[in-house]
Order: C-alpha cells, then sequence, then structure tokens
C-alpha cells in the first residue's frame, strides 16, 4: 500500500522546490514572502537548504509556497 498517495510533494526534492521558486519569483520577492535571513542576506541554493532541512518551520513555508504556485499553473 502506498502511505504517500494523497501527498503531493510525495518525490519532490526540497532542491527542486528551491530552483523552482527562486526561478519563478527571484530571491528578493521569494524573502519577502518568506521573511527568513538565508533569503534576504546574500542567498543561495546551498545555504539556504541546509537551513531549510534543519528548520521544520521555514520548511514548511517554502512547500506551502511551492504547493500554492504551482496550484495557481
Amino acid at each position: 500500500m502506498n502511505t504517500q498517495a494523497n501527498n503531493p510533494l510525495h518525490g519532490v526534492k526540497l532542491a527542486d522546490i528551491l530552483e523552482y521558486l527562486v526561478k519563478e519569483l527571484g530571491w528578493e520577492e521569494l524573502g519577502l514572502k518568506i521573511n527568513i535571513g538565508c533569503f534576504n542576506n546574500n542567498p543561495s541554493i546551498k545555504s539556504s537548504l541546509k537551513f531549510l532541512r534543519r528548520t521544520t518551520w521555514a520548511r514548511e513555508k517554502v512547500e506551502n509556497l511551492y504547493l500554492e504556485l504551482r496550484h495557481s499553473e
């Protein structure tokens, strides 16, 4: 039985989510929508991934923003 059948993020890597958001919004707008230092101060994919992997609340915000943007396509 697939326990992830209803999870829209199943199989989507955090790096892919972040790269999509940066491509669609850019760092500046992403930092305005989710006000965290790794998006506003010398942002990079590598440093942002490191922060998001150990900070649950921030990762949830990023995932929710990703789902909102993908849903509106």
